[in-house]
């Protein structure tokens, strides 16, 4: 069963959520007015209906904060950006139409008016209404998926990136177990005491003083990339940005302890004081996740920068007492996957024992697993000269469909066509770079060779990097369901995901929860592949960790 909620105007006697209740083939159940949405979810919940809403993060934390947790959920307005856009429903009504509310980046907040088409079963799909009406959305969506040629495919991808925006709300609330002492420590050790407000530390600047010294400019601010690039210039430094990459090419006395000021200054403003006081919160880090905020579907963040976590301070990420961190990462995820979207068998072969690197070496496509880790990323990111180029013919002979498929996608981005990862999500439509003959000058077609390339990469890179965002939403997925069989308790007072980073995730647990935790883990990476591959005997193995600071775990 589905339950479609929306907001709307307080009417005399109603509240302010119409709830409409449709069979899983469609038909109208019913339609009531909610005055107290948690416990009509509450009463509802143990029948496990699928709950459609137009937007996660306006609907779940409110029930989350009632203590309750609903199982599972059909996001609308993230559903509709794959629709919008995968070319497995290209002909639907809703990819056809034209931009609507549902498009807008950012849900609309004003309430639906609870009359004329609203809830009409026998609405008929042929334009996006002018409201966000949910239920004209959702069966706009249901025609979409039926109409497709591969209905199953991309309804499991809609249902994994539904549970990932549940499990993105659950993560936030429930927080990221962070010890405020713990921090301030480490950062004093690598920075110096907590100064004072628009002083630096202490050991930033000891460097900085080195800096200003063998650059011969006492007034320096290295912050500034003008004033930087002045003070490499009047050295006899000629770069084009102040990059530590460039950088790391020049030969002088300066430039070592200008790399070590650019590392820490970095983590004062990125993971500093003052982003300790502004994001930890009664022991709690609380990150906006974005489902879907990357083109190819990966997470992004809107505050708190919790994909981009350094080293230097995962140590103050502390289980509670009586509890440990499970923290597992997917070994060699983005080359596995491009294994099994192929069915290579030579790849997924190579990967059997564990090192899919070591493996292409015993086959002997190569000799060191260096080689075999540079010609893997230049196959995935389009590299083509230097060290990759010239072990790509090698790695294409050895694993002929592996290569082809990620080079016929490179192909079609330079054409400007679409291309789609293993469940269905969809590219953005390239420009076409045909007919450099008739460009008005050779400078001209040399930038239309060069956009072309450029796009072809990232489709090359999309179909690959989308479809391991899919598979980590599965696996997700996968952990959330068997964590919750494991232990049907209040979700934050049983083992919980409660980080996630492209494909690492961590779980809180109980300490003696801990072994059954790391064996679901492993399970529902299986699963995550049997989901997106089938029976394909591609692996997925996994790095492990027990820990008690989130810092032990690399």
């Amino acid at each position: 069963m589905f339950i479609v909620l929306a907001r709307v105007p307080e009417l005399e006697g109603t509240g302010r959520t119409m709830a409409a209740r449709l069979s899983d083939a469609g038909g109208a159940l019913g339609i009531e007015y909610v005055a107290d949405l948690a416990a009509f979810v509450a009463r509802e919940e143990p029948q496990h209906p699928r709950w459609v809403w137009d937007d996660t993060t306006a609907w779940y934390p409110e029930l989350l904060a009632a203590g309750i947790r609903v199982q599972r959920c059909f996001d609308l307005r993230l559903c509709h950006a794959i629709l919008r856009s995968s070319t497995l429903t290209a002909g639907s009504a809703l990819a056809t139409a034209p931009q609507g509310v549902w498009d807008a980046p950012t849900p609309a907040s004003a309430p639906v008016e609870p009359s004329g088409a609203l809830f009409d079963l026998e609405l008929e799909p042929e334009a996006l209404p002018a409201v966000a009406d949910p239920l004209a959305e959702f069966t706009l969506q249901r025609a979409a998926v039926a109409g497709s040629a591969e209905p199953g495919r991309i309804s499991r991808l809609l249902a994994a990136e539904s549970a990932g925006a549940l499990i993105a709300a659950e993560m936030r609330f429930a927080g990221l177990p962070w010890r405020a002492d713990a921090h301030d420590a480490l950062l004093t050790d690598i920075l110096g005491p907590r100064p004072v407000e628009g002083v630096r530390p202490s050991k930033l600047q000891d460097i900085l003083d080195v800096v200003r010294d063998r650059l011969e400019s006492p007034d320096l601010n290295p912050d500034s990339p003008a004033d930087l690039l002045k003070a490499l210039g009047v050295a006899g430094l000629q770069v084009t940005s102040t990059r530590s990459w460039e950088l790391k090419q020049l030969k002088h006395p300066a430039i070592a302890p200008l790399l070590d000021y650019k590392k820490l200054a970095r983590l004062l403003s990125a993971n500093g004081w003052h982003w300790l006081d502004t994001w930890v919160v009664d022991g709690r880090f609380r990150p906006d996740y974005v489902p879907g905020g990357v083109v190819t579907g990966r997470w992004a963040t809107s505050g708190g920068g919790a994909l981009q976590l350094p080293k230097q301070i995962r140590g103050a990420v502390v289980a509670d007492d009586g509890w440990k961190f499970v923290v597992a990462d997917a070994s060699q995820l983005e080359p596995r996957i491009l294994a099994a979207m192929s069915a290579d068998r030579g790849m997924v072969q190579a990967g059997a024992a564990g090192d899919l690197y070591a493996g292409i070496v015993a086959s002997g496509a190569v000799e060191t697993r260096d080689q075999a880790k540079v010609a893997m990323l230049g196959a995935m990111y389009g590299a083509t000269s230097g060290e990759s180029g010239r072990l790509m013919p090698r790695l294409a002979k050895a694993y002929p469909r592996a290569i082809a498929l990620v080079e016929e996608a490179a192909r079609a981005g330079e054409r400007g066509e679409i291309v789609t990862t293993q469940l269905g999500r969809s590219s953005p439509p390239g420009q076409r770079f045909e007919g450099w003959s008739d460009a008005r000058s050779e400078a001209d077609a040399t930038r239309a060779r060069e956009r072309s390339r450029a796009w072809g990469r990232f489709t090359r890179n999309f179909i690959v990097q989308g479809t391991a965002a899919e598979w980590a939403l599965c696996w997700m997925a996968s952990i959330r369901r068997r964590l919750r069989e494991l232990d049907d308790g209040w979700f934050s007072d049983a083992p919980h995901l409660v980080f996630f980073l492209h494909d690492e995730v961590v779980v809180h647990t109980p300490a003696e929860l801990a072994a059954p935790v790391r064996a679901i883990i492993a399970e529902s990476a299986a699963e995550a592949g049997r989901l997106l591959f089938g029976e394909l005997p591609v692996t997925f193995p996994l790095t492990v960790a027990t820990v008690d600071n989130y810092g032990q775990a690399k």
